[in-house]
């Protein structure tokens, strides 16, 4: 038995998928977590950084993280961390120094090339987030932050222990 569809059966089916999905909130997290970081790269892309190079800088401007530390801060795995801090180091936007503490870990630190960077980067995030939230158009946008971050603080702060990552492709049987 062949099944067709119709281009005209297609794009309903399309545009139905948003409304479907409009009650899953990791479809939702996830679509808005797209796009948005889409357009905050494409934002920033004229000062030659990322948004995970901004979350990286940002978070280590604030207190002395070894490279653990501030990838588990960020969110990212620690070879990615290696990888980031390598082009933020080459660029000249952050240092890596030995801690005082342990001989085998190092601490990031801020350039000031990199709080310049920084700097630009922020007002550059700060319009793109402003233009986003103005969107809901009634004074939603900070409500909507602080529940965001309740949650990323509290009941969505860790991940639980899964067999097949969320962020890689399943392996063929």
């Amino acid at each position: 038995m062949t099944i067709t569809t119709t281009v005209d059966e297609t794009r309903d089916a399309e545009a139905q998928a948003p409304v479907c999905l409009a009650g899953d909130l990791g479809w939702l997290l996830n679509q808005a977590s797209h796009v948005l970081a889409t357009e905050m790269t494409a934002a920033l892309a004229a000062l030659d950084v990322t948004p995970r190079d901004v979350c990286a800088l940002r978070t280590a401007a604030t207190a002395s993280f070894t490279q653990i530390e501030l990838a588990r801060a960020v969110g990212v795995d620690k070879t990615t961390m290696v990888v980031m801090l390598d082009e933020l180091e080459a660029a000249g936007l952050a240092e890596r120094r030995p801690s005082s503490t342990d001989r085998r870990a190092r601490i990031v630190q801020v350039t000031g090339k990199g709080k310049r960077k920084l700097a630009s980067a922020q007002r550059v995030v700060d319009r793109v987030q402003a233009d986003v939230l103005a969107t809901l158009g009634d004074g939603s946008g900070e409500p909507l932050m602080a529940a965001l971050g309740r949650l990323v603080g509290d009941r969505l702060s860790e991940p639980v222990a899964c067999e097949q990552s969320p962020r890689r492709p399943r392996s063929p049987a």
